[in-house]
Protein backbone atom coordinates (compact mmCIF):
# COMPACT_ATOMS: atom_id res chain seq x y z
CA UNK A 1 0.00 0.00 0.00
CA UNK A 2 0.94 3.64 -0.66
CA UNK A 3 1.93 5.61 2.31
CA UNK A 4 -0.12 8.92 2.26
CA UNK A 5 -0.43 11.80 4.55
CA UNK A 6 -2.93 11.10 7.70
CA UNK A 7 -5.83 12.45 7.16
CA UNK A 8 -9.59 11.83 7.04
CA UNK A 9 -11.21 10.98 3.40
CA UNK A 10 -14.59 10.63 2.25
CA UNK A 11 -15.51 9.76 -1.47
CA UNK A 12 -18.95 9.10 -2.89
CA UNK A 13 -19.27 6.31 -5.20
CA UNK A 14 -22.25 7.37 -7.51
CA UNK A 15 -23.87 5.22 -10.64
CA UNK A 16 -22.77 8.09 -13.22
CA UNK A 17 -21.05 6.06 -16.08
CA UNK A 18 -19.39 7.37 -19.33
CA UNK A 19 -17.49 5.69 -22.10
CA UNK A 20 -19.97 3.92 -24.43
CA UNK A 21 -18.51 0.85 -25.07
CA UNK A 22 -17.52 -1.44 -22.33
CA UNK A 23 -13.75 -2.75 -21.64
CA UNK A 24 -12.06 -5.51 -24.33
CA UNK A 25 -11.31 -7.07 -21.62
CA UNK A 26 -11.37 -7.21 -17.59
CA UNK A 27 -7.91 -7.04 -16.41
CA UNK A 28 -6.70 -8.41 -12.86
CA UNK A 29 -6.66 -6.27 -9.90
CA UNK A 30 -3.13 -6.97 -9.55
CA UNK A 31 -2.82 -5.30 -13.31
CA UNK A 32 -4.66 -2.20 -12.04
CA UNK A 33 -2.81 -2.05 -8.82
CA UNK A 34 0.64 -2.10 -10.96
CA UNK A 35 -0.88 0.69 -12.64
CA UNK A 36 -2.21 2.86 -9.17
CA UNK A 37 1.87 2.21 -7.85
CA UNK A 38 3.11 4.13 -11.02
CA UNK A 39 0.36 7.10 -10.67
CA UNK A 40 1.36 7.79 -7.06
CA UNK A 41 1.29 11.57 -7.56
CA UNK A 42 -2.60 10.88 -8.04
CA UNK A 43 -3.12 9.87 -4.14
CA UNK A 44 -5.68 11.77 -2.01
CA UNK A 45 -4.94 15.14 -1.56
CA UNK A 46 -6.11 17.14 1.41
CA UNK A 47 -8.17 20.44 0.86
CA UNK A 48 -6.15 22.95 3.10
CA UNK A 49 -8.56 25.13 5.47
CA UNK A 50 -7.51 28.17 3.88
CA UNK A 51 -9.38 26.63 0.73
CA UNK A 52 -12.49 26.09 2.31
CA UNK A 53 -14.53 29.04 1.40
CA UNK A 54 -16.71 27.82 -0.73
CA UNK A 55 -20.41 27.58 -1.50
CA UNK A 56 -22.38 24.13 -0.58
CA UNK A 57 -23.35 23.56 -3.97
CA UNK A 58 -24.34 21.22 -7.00
CA UNK A 59 -26.15 17.97 -7.65
CA UNK A 60 -26.99 15.43 -4.84
CA UNK A 61 -23.42 13.46 -5.40
CA UNK A 62 -21.69 17.05 -4.18
CA UNK A 63 -23.72 18.36 -1.91
CA UNK A 64 -22.89 16.29 0.91
CA UNK A 65 -19.26 15.49 0.40
CA UNK A 66 -18.90 19.71 -0.30
CA UNK A 67 -21.02 20.41 3.55
CA UNK A 68 -18.71 17.30 5.37
CA UNK A 69 -15.60 19.39 3.99
CA UNK A 70 -16.65 22.47 4.79
CA UNK A 71 -17.43 21.96 8.32
CA UNK A 72 -13.91 20.19 8.64
CA UNK A 73 -15.71 16.51 9.27
CA UNK A 74 -12.47 15.31 6.82
CA UNK A 75 -10.56 16.73 5.06
CA UNK A 76 -10.72 15.75 1.78
CA UNK A 77 -13.79 14.53 -0.61
CA UNK A 78 -13.75 12.72 -3.95
CA UNK A 79 -16.37 11.33 -5.90
CA UNK A 80 -15.82 8.20 -7.57
CA UNK A 81 -18.02 7.61 -11.19
CA UNK A 82 -17.47 4.66 -13.74
CA UNK A 83 -16.08 4.01 -17.05
CA UNK A 84 -16.96 1.78 -19.49
CA UNK A 85 -14.19 1.85 -21.80
CA UNK A 86 -10.34 0.77 -21.41
CA UNK A 87 -8.92 3.71 -20.89
CA UNK A 88 -10.29 5.65 -18.06
CA UNK A 89 -9.80 9.58 -17.56
CA UNK A 90 -7.00 10.38 -15.96
CA UNK A 91 -7.69 12.61 -12.44
CA UNK A 92 -7.16 16.11 -13.24
CA UNK A 93 -4.84 17.24 -10.24
CA UNK A 94 -3.62 21.02 -11.99
CA UNK A 95 -7.25 22.94 -10.10
CA UNK A 96 -7.44 23.60 -7.13
CA UNK A 97 -10.60 22.66 -6.20
CA UNK A 98 -12.17 21.34 -3.04
CA UNK A 99 -13.82 18.03 -5.03
CA UNK A 100 -11.23 15.69 -6.72
CA UNK A 101 -13.21 13.19 -9.52
CA UNK A 102 -11.92 10.20 -10.14
CA UNK A 103 -13.37 7.69 -12.78
CA UNK A 104 -12.46 3.67 -12.77
CA UNK A 105 -12.84 1.26 -15.08
CA UNK A 106 -16.00 -0.63 -14.83
CA UNK A 107 -15.93 -4.80 -15.17
CA UNK A 108 -19.37 -4.70 -17.00
CA UNK A 109 -22.62 -3.54 -17.24
CA UNK A 110 -24.11 -6.13 -14.24
CA UNK A 111 -25.29 -4.65 -11.20
CA UNK A 112 -24.18 -4.21 -8.54
CA UNK A 113 -21.33 -2.69 -10.45
CA UNK A 114 -18.18 -4.18 -10.06
CA UNK A 115 -14.52 -2.79 -10.72
CA UNK A 116 -10.98 -4.42 -10.92
CA UNK A 117 -9.44 -0.78 -11.28
CA UNK A 118 -11.42 0.53 -8.07
CA UNK A 119 -10.69 -1.98 -6.09
CA UNK A 120 -6.53 -1.57 -6.80
CA UNK A 121 -7.31 1.62 -6.15
CA UNK A 122 -8.34 1.08 -2.85
CA UNK A 123 -5.90 -1.39 -2.23
CA UNK A 124 -2.91 0.81 -3.00
CA UNK A 125 -4.22 3.98 -1.50
CA UNK A 126 -6.05 2.76 0.95
CA UNK A 127 -9.45 3.04 1.50
CA UNK A 128 -11.71 6.24 2.32
CA UNK A 129 -12.43 6.72 6.22
CA UNK A 130 -15.89 7.40 5.22
CA UNK A 131 -17.05 5.34 2.22
CA UNK A 132 -20.56 6.71 0.75
CA UNK A 133 -22.27 4.17 -2.14
CA UNK A 134 -25.36 5.79 -3.93
CA UNK A 135 -27.88 4.08 -6.25
CA UNK A 136 -27.26 0.71 -7.54
CA UNK A 137 -24.21 0.13 -5.21
CA UNK A 138 -20.99 -1.96 -5.92
CA UNK A 139 -19.62 -5.45 -5.33
CA UNK A 140 -19.19 -6.79 -2.23
CA UNK A 141 -15.12 -6.94 -2.54
CA UNK A 142 -14.81 -3.21 -2.74
CA UNK A 143 -17.20 -2.95 0.29
CA UNK A 144 -14.92 -5.66 2.15
CA UNK A 145 -11.83 -4.09 1.22
CA UNK A 146 -13.08 -0.66 3.67
CA UNK A 147 -13.83 -2.96 6.30
CA UNK A 148 -13.47 -1.44 9.68
CA UNK A 149 -14.25 2.34 8.20
CA UNK A 150 -17.88 4.17 7.93
CA UNK A 151 -19.67 2.68 5.08
CA UNK A 152 -23.10 4.68 4.10
CA UNK A 153 -25.76 3.86 1.80
CA UNK A 154 -28.67 5.70 0.20
CA UNK A 155 -30.43 4.72 -2.71
CA UNK A 156 -31.47 8.02 -4.41
CA UNK A 157 -35.28 6.58 -4.89
CA UNK A 158 -38.10 5.57 -3.68
CA UNK A 159 -37.05 1.72 -2.85
CA UNK A 160 -34.72 2.29 0.31
CA UNK A 161 -32.68 -1.06 -0.93
CA UNK A 162 -31.59 -0.89 -4.15
CA UNK A 163 -29.23 -4.03 -3.78
CA UNK A 164 -29.37 -7.44 -2.62
CA UNK A 165 -28.89 -8.23 1.40
CA UNK A 166 -25.40 -9.84 1.00
CA UNK A 167 -24.37 -5.90 -0.24
CA UNK A 168 -26.37 -4.22 2.23
CA UNK A 169 -25.31 -6.35 5.14
CA UNK A 170 -22.15 -4.35 5.17
CA UNK A 171 -23.40 -0.46 5.37
CA UNK A 172 -23.09 1.04 9.19
CA UNK A 173 -25.80 3.96 8.03
CA UNK A 174 -28.63 4.11 5.33
CA UNK A 175 -30.00 7.51 4.91
CA UNK A 176 -33.60 7.72 3.82
CA UNK A 177 -36.10 10.11 2.74
CA UNK A 178 -39.06 8.68 4.82
CA UNK A 179 -39.77 6.55 8.11
CA UNK A 180 -41.46 4.00 5.74
CA UNK A 181 -38.52 3.47 4.06
CA UNK A 182 -36.20 3.34 7.27
CA UNK A 183 -38.41 0.42 8.53
CA UNK A 184 -37.73 -1.43 5.00
CA UNK A 185 -34.52 -1.10 6.07
CA UNK A 186 -34.72 -2.61 9.74
CA UNK A 187 -37.15 -5.09 8.03
CA UNK A 188 -34.04 -6.29 6.42
CA UNK A 189 -31.03 -5.92 8.86
CA UNK A 190 -32.59 -5.57 12.47
CA UNK A 191 -30.68 -3.25 14.36
CA UNK A 192 -28.72 -1.18 11.52
CA UNK A 193 -28.67 2.45 11.85
CA UNK A 194 -30.87 4.95 9.31
CA UNK A 195 -31.50 8.24 9.34
CA UNK A 196 -33.48 10.52 7.56
CA UNK A 197 -31.42 13.13 5.89
CA UNK A 198 -32.92 13.62 1.95
CA UNK A 199 -30.01 14.06 0.38
CA UNK A 200 -31.52 14.47 -2.98
CA UNK A 201 -33.87 17.61 -3.30
CA UNK A 202 -31.62 20.40 -1.53
CA UNK A 203 -29.85 20.18 -4.94
CA UNK A 204 -32.70 22.34 -6.47
CA UNK A 205 -32.10 25.67 -4.87
CA UNK A 206 -32.47 28.78 -6.01
CA UNK A 207 -29.55 30.01 -7.10
CA UNK A 208 -29.32 27.04 -9.62
CA UNK A 209 -32.52 26.36 -10.83
CA UNK A 210 -35.05 29.79 -11.46
CA UNK A 211 -37.36 30.72 -13.92
CA UNK A 212 -37.00 33.90 -16.51
CA UNK A 213 -38.99 34.93 -19.36
CA UNK A 214 -37.41 33.26 -22.46
CA UNK A 215 -38.79 32.21 -25.83
CA UNK A 216 -40.17 28.76 -25.62
CA UNK A 217 -39.66 26.34 -28.92
CA UNK A 218 -40.57 23.00 -27.10
CA UNK A 219 -44.27 22.22 -25.67
CA UNK A 220 -42.83 19.40 -23.41
CA UNK A 221 -39.55 19.06 -21.86
CA UNK A 222 -38.81 15.48 -19.47
CA UNK A 223 -35.30 15.74 -17.88
CA UNK A 224 -35.07 12.27 -16.63
CA UNK A 225 -31.91 9.42 -16.77
CA UNK A 226 -32.26 7.48 -19.94
CA UNK A 227 -33.78 3.86 -18.06
CA UNK A 228 -36.19 2.31 -18.28
CA UNK A 229 -38.19 2.98 -15.18
CA UNK A 230 -38.37 6.63 -16.29
CA UNK A 231 -40.70 5.37 -19.22
CA UNK A 232 -40.33 7.58 -22.01
CA UNK A 233 -42.77 5.28 -23.97
CA UNK A 234 -45.71 7.09 -22.15
CA UNK A 235 -44.38 11.00 -23.61
CA UNK A 236 -43.55 9.23 -27.03
CA UNK A 237 -46.92 7.39 -27.78
CA UNK A 238 -48.78 10.90 -26.50
CA UNK A 239 -46.59 12.60 -28.87
CA UNK A 240 -47.51 9.74 -31.62
CA UNK A 241 -51.05 10.62 -31.36
CA UNK A 242 -50.75 14.13 -31.85
CA UNK A 243 -49.80 16.31 -34.75
CA UNK A 244 -45.67 17.04 -35.71
CA UNK A 245 -45.95 20.23 -34.82
CA UNK A 246 -46.10 20.09 -31.45
CA UNK A 247 -42.13 19.43 -30.26
CA UNK A 248 -40.83 17.31 -27.18
CA UNK A 249 -37.22 17.96 -25.71
CA UNK A 250 -35.92 14.96 -23.48
CA UNK A 251 -32.86 15.70 -21.25
CA UNK A 252 -30.79 13.14 -20.14
CA UNK A 253 -27.95 12.73 -17.28
CA UNK A 254 -26.78 9.64 -17.64
CA UNK A 255 -28.72 5.82 -18.66
CA UNK A 256 -27.99 2.57 -20.59
CA UNK A 257 -31.06 3.35 -23.31
CA UNK A 258 -30.22 6.69 -24.73
CA UNK A 259 -29.22 4.70 -28.67
CA UNK A 260 -32.75 3.17 -28.16
CA UNK A 261 -35.01 5.87 -27.17
CA UNK A 262 -33.54 8.29 -29.88
CA UNK A 263 -34.17 5.13 -32.42
CA UNK A 264 -37.71 5.11 -30.94
CA UNK A 265 -38.60 8.48 -31.36
CA UNK A 266 -37.24 7.83 -35.25
CA UNK A 267 -39.72 5.04 -35.81
CA UNK A 268 -42.50 7.12 -34.47
CA UNK A 269 -41.82 9.65 -36.40
CA UNK A 270 -42.33 12.40 -33.43
CA UNK A 271 -40.64 15.40 -33.07
CA UNK A 272 -38.46 14.93 -30.69
CA UNK A 273 -35.13 16.56 -29.46
CA UNK A 274 -32.30 14.62 -27.40
CA UNK A 275 -29.60 16.62 -25.03
CA UNK A 276 -26.90 14.05 -23.34
CA UNK A 277 -25.80 11.47 -22.05
CA UNK A 278 -23.09 12.59 -20.77
CA UNK A 279 -25.13 15.21 -18.67
CA UNK A 280 -24.87 18.96 -19.13
CA UNK A 281 -24.17 21.75 -16.45
CA UNK A 282 -26.77 22.86 -14.75
CA UNK A 283 -27.03 25.68 -15.63
CA UNK A 284 -27.88 24.79 -18.90
CA UNK A 285 -30.22 22.51 -17.43
CA UNK A 286 -32.33 25.73 -16.46
CA UNK A 287 -31.66 27.14 -19.28
CA UNK A 288 -33.57 24.25 -21.49
CA UNK A 289 -36.45 23.84 -18.45
CA UNK A 290 -37.18 27.76 -19.59
CA UNK A 291 -37.49 26.90 -23.05
CA UNK A 292 -40.35 24.51 -22.64
CA UNK A 293 -44.22 25.37 -21.71
CA UNK A 294 -44.49 22.44 -19.73
CA UNK A 295 -42.85 19.82 -17.93
CA UNK A 296 -43.46 16.42 -17.55
CA UNK A 297 -42.71 12.96 -15.49
CA UNK A 298 -43.51 9.79 -16.35
CA UNK A 299 -41.55 7.43 -14.26
CA UNK A 300 -42.41 4.55 -12.32
CA UNK A 301 -41.16 3.77 -9.19
CA UNK A 302 -39.30 7.02 -9.07
CA UNK A 303 -37.74 9.36 -5.99
CA UNK A 304 -40.52 12.36 -7.19
CA UNK A 305 -39.59 14.46 -4.63
CA UNK A 306 -36.79 16.43 -6.54
CA UNK A 307 -39.75 16.50 -9.26
CA UNK A 308 -41.66 18.40 -6.59
CA UNK A 309 -38.95 20.83 -5.35
CA UNK A 310 -38.01 21.68 -9.33
CA UNK A 311 -41.34 22.20 -9.98
CA UNK A 312 -41.22 24.98 -7.01
CA UNK A 313 -38.36 26.61 -8.17
CA UNK A 314 -40.16 27.10 -11.31
CA UNK A 315 -43.15 28.30 -9.40
CA UNK A 316 -45.01 25.87 -11.41
CA UNK A 317 -48.31 23.47 -10.52
CA UNK A 318 -46.96 19.50 -9.53
CA UNK A 319 -49.11 16.16 -9.37
CA UNK A 320 -47.71 13.38 -7.77
CA UNK A 321 -48.23 9.64 -7.13
CA UNK A 322 -49.93 8.48 -3.97
CA UNK A 323 -47.68 5.93 -3.35
CA UNK A 324 -44.32 7.88 -3.07
CA UNK A 325 -44.87 8.65 1.14
CA UNK A 326 -41.32 10.52 1.27
CA UNK A 327 -42.62 13.44 -0.80
CA UNK A 328 -43.90 14.63 3.11
CA UNK A 329 -40.77 15.28 4.24
CA UNK A 330 -39.84 17.22 1.05
CA UNK A 331 -42.65 19.94 1.08
CA UNK A 332 -41.41 21.81 3.32
CA UNK A 333 -42.72 24.93 4.61
CA UNK A 334 -40.63 27.44 1.51
CA UNK A 335 -41.93 24.94 -0.68
CA UNK A 336 -45.67 25.75 0.15
CA UNK A 337 -44.88 29.07 -0.58
CA UNK A 338 -43.37 29.07 -3.60
CA UNK A 339 -46.05 26.74 -5.15
CA UNK A 340 -48.97 25.20 -5.72
CA UNK A 341 -50.25 21.08 -6.94
CA UNK A 342 -52.91 20.32 -9.06
CA UNK A 343 -56.13 19.41 -7.67
CA UNK A 344 -58.54 16.98 -9.92
CA UNK A 345 -61.38 18.87 -7.70
CA UNK A 346 -59.76 22.05 -9.17
CA UNK A 347 -61.84 24.66 -10.25
CA UNK A 348 -59.41 26.09 -13.17
CA UNK A 349 -60.40 24.25 -16.25
CA UNK A 350 -57.22 25.07 -17.66
CA UNK A 351 -55.29 22.73 -15.47
CA UNK A 352 -57.67 20.52 -14.56
CA UNK A 353 -55.56 16.64 -14.38
CA UNK A 354 -59.08 14.91 -15.94
CA UNK A 355 -58.23 16.97 -18.97
CA UNK A 356 -54.50 15.71 -19.40
CA UNK A 357 -55.06 12.54 -17.82
CA UNK A 358 -57.01 10.28 -19.84
CA UNK A 359 -57.59 6.23 -19.38
CA UNK A 360 -56.59 4.38 -22.91
CA UNK A 361 -56.43 0.51 -22.97
CA UNK A 362 -55.81 0.34 -19.17
CA UNK A 363 -52.93 2.89 -18.88
CA UNK A 364 -52.41 6.36 -18.22
CA UNK A 365 -52.10 8.75 -21.42
CA UNK A 366 -51.23 12.47 -21.66
CA UNK A 367 -53.30 14.55 -23.47
CA UNK A 368 -50.73 17.30 -24.65
CA UNK A 369 -53.26 18.75 -27.33
CA UNK A 370 -56.24 19.27 -24.36
CA UNK A 371 -53.13 20.78 -22.21
CA UNK A 372 -50.76 22.10 -24.81
CA UNK A 373 -53.38 24.96 -26.19
CA UNK A 374 -54.11 26.09 -22.47
CA UNK A 375 -51.01 26.30 -21.41
CA UNK A 376 -49.53 28.85 -23.62
CA UNK A 377 -49.27 31.56 -21.26
CA UNK A 378 -48.33 29.17 -18.11
CA UNK A 379 -45.96 27.25 -16.78
CA UNK A 380 -47.03 23.72 -15.95
CA UNK A 381 -45.02 21.01 -14.42
CA UNK A 382 -46.91 17.60 -14.08
CA UNK A 383 -45.94 14.03 -13.42
CA UNK A 384 -48.34 11.49 -15.45
CA UNK A 385 -48.35 8.38 -13.49
CA UNK A 386 -50.68 5.99 -12.19
CA UNK A 387 -52.68 6.43 -8.62
CA UNK A 388 -52.05 10.22 -9.05
CA UNK A 389 -53.01 11.69 -5.37
CA UNK A 390 -52.20 15.56 -5.14
CA UNK A 391 -50.62 17.41 -2.07
CA UNK A 392 -51.61 21.04 -2.44
CA UNK A 393 -49.74 24.26 -0.75
CA UNK A 394 -50.43 27.75 -0.72
CA UNK A 395 -51.78 29.24 -4.08
CA UNK A 396 -49.28 32.38 -5.51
Amino acid sequence: MTSHPIHRRLAVISDSQAGWAFASRIRSVKYFQKQWEKRAREQPKVVERAHRDFVVEGGYIDRLPLACLKVGIVDAAEIWTHWRGDDPPETDLGEVRPLLRRSFQMNGPEVPFASNDMLAHILTFGPPDVLCVWGLGVSEDILAACKGNYLIYNSIDAPALRIPPEISRHFDLVLTGAKWQSDEVTDRHPGMKTAILPIGPEFASDSMFYPYQSPKPYDVIYVAAAQSYKRHDILFEALAKLPPSYSALCVFGHGEMSETLRAQARDLQINVDFVGPPSVPFAKVNRLMNQAKIGVVCGVDDGAPAIRIHACRFARPCQQRASVRSSIYYATDWARRSSWSVSRRDSRDALDPSRILAPANGARQLDLAALGAKAENTHGFFSILDNSKVMRGTNQ
